[in-house]
């Protein structure tokens, strides 16, 4: 075992942590009166049902809506970029960060897998944290860390300094350049809010929703009913009577047979409310309170009820989801990278995602776009091809509209080119 790994998983010494409940995941750090009161509720919602990051995802609009932004950002390609001057880029594949960001950002984990991690711990908790390991001052190393057991405080000099919890309970201190921090929708400027806290009840009310539903189709889908008997039955009596009934409705199994009753019994049903036929309405009144949470348009977790899947909506909905919602979180993590990861004194070296890489599904539209960079002299052949992850061909550096025909001289003859 590593030194890093010893300091921060422990080494089996048994001391408590201040502050700390730890439990079979590892524990959660208790800063203020409010994580003490969501410790002893258990995180209920109003609809009786606890809502944590693990519950939450039982939820299919919660599970569809960080699945799908943390795809997003774990398969748009990440560049390590170079300033050579005002005006020239170039890929710093020679620098370290290069091989930690896009090959192997620790020993177990590929660089989607570090990223998607990180990006489903910023949306159900707000915060996603990683030990940044450096040797002779280079980063070699991103080891992501439990944001439930992490402690941020802000020092005198306004620097921040991290407290983590170790699954034995003993506490490690991190300096600010030590930890590469993500922080999401934030109030106080250092650490930001859970998603999951805000949207307790939206979510509970869904999940309250599902068991009730999973319960209606257990015994059948059918209402409940009354049996009416002319004279007194006993406890035994009752108690038979009511399991026979309940096996018979279990499941509906037994639909459409006939039930059989003896002394003169006869079974009175008793219709379904309104309200409760119509609970599969109110539960996309929930999915659709989930995806605006989110930022994620209702018709990219399938509920497409109230919008065409043709035309311009569908299509200007999928540009406002770039543009208002991906569009954050990729400058979060470009941040983020430039803040922590890149030195002082590499201020030409800075982190970008190939945004262009968002329309890579749609052949069409990506050729559209390469046609008009080359109408607009911004883009040369060999610029398409090393998008396309082609090689380059001879004279494919001339940045030249194709569809205009232009006239060289040779010699003392013109010769028309196109």
């Amino acid at each position: 075992m590593g030194f890093w790994s010893r300091l921060l998983n422990g080494a089996g010494d048994g001391r408590p942590a201040p502050r700390a409940s730890v439990g079979g995941d590892g524990g959660v750090v208790i800063q203020t009166p409010e994580d003490l009161e969501q410790a002893l509720r258990g995180g209920l919602s109003g609809a009786g049902v606890a809502v944590t990051a693990t519950t939450a995802l039982r939820v299919g609009a919660v599970y569809a809506c960080v699945r799908i932004i943390c795809g997003g950002v774990a398969n748009l390609p990440l560049h390590v970029k170079r300033r050579v001057d005002a005006r020239m880029r170039e890929d710093a594949s020679d620098h370290a960060l290069w091989s930690v960001l896009r090959r192997k950002p620790n020993a177990w984990q590929t660089p989607s897998l570090f990223r998607r991690q990180m990006q489903a711990c910023l949306l159900l908790r707000g915060n996603a944290y990683a030990q940044v390991v450096r040797s002779m001052g280079r980063v070699v190393a991103l080891n992501p860390l439990h944001p439930d057991r992490m402690e941020v405080t802000q020092n005198d000099d306004l620097t921040l300094r991290y407290t983590y919890t170790r699954k034995d309970g003993g506490r490690v201190q991190l300096a600010q350049e030590d930890v590469f921090h993500l922080v999401g929708m934030t109030l106080d400027g250092i650490k930001g809010v859970s998603v999951i806290s805000y949207a307790r009840e939206t979510i509970g009310l869904a999940l309250a929703q599902e068991h009730h539903g999973a319960t209606t189709f257990k015994n059948g889908a059918r209402p409940s009913g009354s049996i009416t008997h002319k004279g007194k039955l006993g406890p035994e009596g009752v108690t038979n009577l009511r399991d026979s009934l309940d096996a018979f409705r279990a499941g509906g199994e037994n639909e459409g047979k006939f039930l059989i009753l003896e002394e003169d019994m006869t079974v009175n049903a008793l219709s379904m409310t309104a309200e409760d036929a119509q609970w599969i309405e109110s539960r996309k009144f929930s999915r659709a309170d989930i995806a605006m949470f989110f930022g994620v348009p209702p018709h990219m977790i399938g509920d497409t009820e109230k919008s065409t899947s043709w035309g311009t909506g569908i299509e200007q909905q999928s540009i406002g989801f770039v543009t208002w919602t991906m569009e954050d979180h990729l400058t979060a993590w470009e941040e983020g990278i430039n803040l922590r990861l890149v030195g002082d004194d590499e201020p030409d070296i800075y982190a970008r995602f190939n945004r262009a890489a968002l329309v890579r599904g749609d052949l069409k539209a990506r050729w559209q776009a390469y046609q008009i960079g080359r109408q607009m002299e911004v883009l040369s052949a060999n610029d398409v091809r090393a998008l396309e992850d082609m090689n380059p061909v001879d004279g494919g550096d001339t940045y030249r509209n194709p569809a205009i025909n232009v006239t060289e001289t040779i010699g003392d003859e013109p010769e028309k080119a196109s």
